[in-house]
């Protein structure tokens, strides 16, 4: 079965996202090693998994232009993969190789990790990741800590409804400031 990875950012103080869906925090400090390492991340694939808001945020940039100049192996990759949006409220997914999925979340995750030619990844879309933490679903947690605090916004737990045990498994720090962890469930 394939494995099921979160790749996220989050502030120092465990937000995702700024009460207002805010998410400019996280591309300060942009530097070579740090877009090297989301090339590396981008062309190593898998099949990517997102909620609705999400999906339409990077819907409206990968395919673009504008996101083909600026990042053309992150765009080349986002654009190529196949991709999963869970929402009971899209009617049609308009970017390429995207399916929809309507059904409970650990449902079609579970016939996902099963079926896939892929490992699967979370990017973004807390609130699917709340959702599937209980389930025992996610392998591999892959966070990354901006040093930046908020005070206030949308924490990536939110709503979760079981403790989460987790054991660190990498930790990778980059000179803009940011700090990768990688937790795996224990046991």
């Amino acid at each position: 079965m394939n494995r099921l990875t979160v790749f996220n950012q989050v502030t120092l103080d465990g937000y995702f996202a700024g009460r207002d869906g805010d998410l400019g925090w996280a591309h300060r400090g942009d530097d070579d090693e740090w877009n090297a390492f989301l090339a590396d991340n981008a062309e190593q694939g898998g099949h990517l998994v997102f909620g609705r808001v999400t999906y339409e945020m990077m819907a409206s940039y990968w395919p673009t232009p504008m996101a083909s100049a600026a990042d053309p192996v992150v765009a080349r990759a986002m654009n190529a993969l196949p991709k999963t949006v869970f929402s009971r409220t899209l009617k049609a997914p308009s970017w390429q190789n995207t399916q929809l999925a309507t059904a409970d979340p650990a449902t079609e995750i579970r016939a996902l990790k099963a079926g896939s030619e892929r490992d699967l990844v979370i990017l973004g879309s807390g609130s699917l990741v709340a959702q599937l933490a209980s389930t025992g679903l996610i392998d591999l947690y892959q966070l990354i800590v901006n040093p930046v605090v908020l005070g206030e916004g949308w924490a990536l737990f939110e709503g979760a409804r079981r403790r989460l045990d987790l054991r660190l498994a990498d930790i990778r720090r980059f000179a803009n400031g940011n700090v990768l962890l990688s937790y795996e469930q224990r046991g």
